[in-house]
């Protein structure tokens, strides 16, 4: 029977990770702060300043009620991560949750699968930051920003988790004053009739343009902007408080960037009164930057297309390679990677070279793809989609066959309803993100039956 760490302290982190046959060996020095912090910074406070136009024209100008759609729909997720963190306390996430309640082949599968997403992410991000960057300095050739963006990123990654928080924090304080500069400058803007903008609803519910298939619409396009939450329980052996707070972290995070992306999309909806349609891929494409010259002038939209590719390129991804090393890390720990990435610097106790690849694959993939960040993302979503699939299935696998438990609650309606939302999302994904998706599951699905069939298989540790 799987028996929570008791106390706060790392000793009680240490002890449960012992129960799973593992020794500690990275540096548990992180709080509830440090997790929220990582977080934020993975979903990006600032996320809707990159694509406001894209979700506007999908939306019909209902960019704030997107979001919070979008929040009801993953917060069954994030609790389905709350739940399966506090019965497995060890790093993996969704590869440790699956291998352990459903067996260690849908294990693998489930870590193969997000690997999709987690070894594209910090690819995607550097091209997006060098695309940002580009269009402010074109002297400079993209391919040299994803160099320098790689190499700040795995500095800080491999020097160890307390400069890795520490960088986060810079970079969430860094947003967040931009953020709440936006949110003066629109209040202001809007008590004085900027562009004919007045206080109203129109941004969370204009019933001229709702329909009940926007509700679905808004499902699909927010839904994807929430990924990043689940990364924190791969953070789960470096936090020095119990087996909880990475639920809570997770759930916390998700709710408290919602509330954020709410607020900035409503104060720009009022500054663009009567539009629900931005025409063009160029005015779609800079319809934030738009609304920050209303609101600050030219000035503020140049800090805010720096903020954008900065979060993007630095604090996001440095975020997404931190998640990417300890998945590998874990992986090969239970040998379904090769033994090599399990390898943690003794002096400062990260997986110092799943960090490594992860940066050279970034580093290679970044310099590839340059300029084709469409193909990156019809590629990034598929895996953490049907991880997340594989999550609901297993806390009701878990909890109610393994456990018995009579939790229908929360272990049965929460990750049916979730499985549910995410598999309508999976279905009108990108059909170049279900083709290339499903060809890489196939791969992996070979890798077991190969694993199996030649004597290889591995089976994860219970605890005790």
């Amino acid at each position: 029977m799987v028996r929570s760490a008791q106390g706060s302290g790392p000793a009680s982190g240490e002890r449960a990770l012992a129960e799973f046959g593992y020794t500690q060996e990275l540096k548990r020095s992180l709080g509830m702060k440090d997790l929220l912090i990582y977080g934020l910074v993975f979903m990006v406070p600032t996320a809707p300043f990159a694509i406001y136009g894209s979700v506007f024209n999908e939306s019909k100008g209902m960019v704030a009620l997107t979001y919070a759609i979008g929040c009801v729909a993953m917060i069954f997720t994030a609790y389905s991560y709350r739940s399966m963190s506090r019965a497995f306390p060890v790093a993996g996430s969704v590869y440790a949750y699956a291998g352990r309640g459903l067996g260690a082949p849908a294990g693998f599968l489930a870590g193969w699968a997000i690997l999709l997403d987690y070894l594209l992410i910090p690819t995607l991000l550097y091209v997006t930051g060098a695309a940002a960057l580009g269009s402010v300095v074109p002297e400079v050739p993209q391919w040299l920003w994803v160099v320098v963006f790689v190499a700040v990123n795995t500095v800080v990654n491999l020097a160890g988790i307390k400069l890795f928080a520490m960088a986060n924090t810079v970079f969430l304080i860094g947003e967040a004053l931009v953020l709440a500069l936006f949110i003066v400058l629109g209040v202001i803007a809007v008590a004085r009739g900027v562009n004919g903008a007045h206080w109203s609803w129109d941004p969370v519910y204009n019933p001229d343009q709702f329909h009940v298939s926007f509700v679905f619409g808004a499902i699909s396009v927010a839904a994807l902007s929430f990924l990043g939450f689940d990364a924190i329980s791969t953070l789960a052996e470096e936090v020095k408080g119990g087996s909880k707070m990475v639920g809570r972290a997770t759930v916390l995070s998700l709710l408290m960037v919602a509330g954020l992306f709410v607020v900035q999309t409503f104060l720009a909806g009022l500054l663009l009164p009567g539009k629900t349609q931005f025409t063009g891929d160029t005015a779609t494409n800079d319809a934030f930057y738009t609304v920050a010259r209303l609101v600050g002038g030219t000035w503020f939209k140049v800090v805010v297309a720096l903020t954008v590719a900065l979060s993007a390129a630095l604090a996001n991804s440095l975020a997404a390679q931190a998640a990417t090393s300890r998945l590998l890390f874990s992986m090969a720990r239970d040998g379904q990677l090769p033994k090599f990435l399990a390898h943690v610097d003794p002096h400062r106790r990260v997986p110092q070279r799943a960090v490594l690849l992860v940066g050279a694959v970034s580093l290679i993939l970044g310099v590839f793809f340059v300029g084709q960040v469409g193909l990156l993302s019809s590629l990034v979503n598929f895996g953490a989609l049907f991880s997340f699939l594989m999550l609901h299935v297993t806390v009701g696998v878990y909890y109610l066959v393994k456990k018995r438990q009579r939790t229908y609650g929360v272990h049965l309606a929460v990750p049916l309803i979730g499985f549910a939302i995410i598999a309508y999302v999976l279905w009108n994904a990108d059909a170049k993100a279900q083709i290339g998706g499903l060809i890489w599951l196939a791969i992996g699905v070979v890798v077991v039956l190969v694993r199996k069939f030649t004597g290889r298989p591995v089976e994860l540790t219970q605890p005790q």
